[in-house]
């Protein structure tokens, strides 16, 4: 049975460079490869139109991406994932459950 979820993918870079669009656009690339691979762990397929890409600042969000994020531009991308088991995955942050 195929099931329906959403997880994130992750990317983190240099915060010097968080008004760089061009480098925005790689960490976003980064991130949706980030989510692909964790989705591929879990024997699911993700569906990249469906990804929405947001910029996470530790003092605007309520988002605790962990040290991995301390003083860095971190880049979620939320993508819609499906294939079995789909619906038992768990998204977290930074890394999917």
């Amino acid at each position: 049975m195929n099931g329906k979820n959403t997880i994130f993918g992750w990317a983190f870079g240099d915060s010097a460079r968080a008004e760089d669009e061009e480098y925005l656009a790689t960490l976003r690339h980064e991130s949706l490869e980030n989510a692909r691979q964790d989705a591929a762990r879990h024997g699911v397929q993700i569906d990249p139109s469906t990804a929405v890409f947001t910029v996470v600042s530790e003092d605007d969000s309520l988002i605790d991406a962990g040290e991995a994020a301390r003083g860095r531009v971190t880049v979620r991308c939320t993508v819609h994932v499906e294939g079995p088991g789909a619906d038992e995955i768990r998204a977290e942050g930074p890394m999917n459950g």
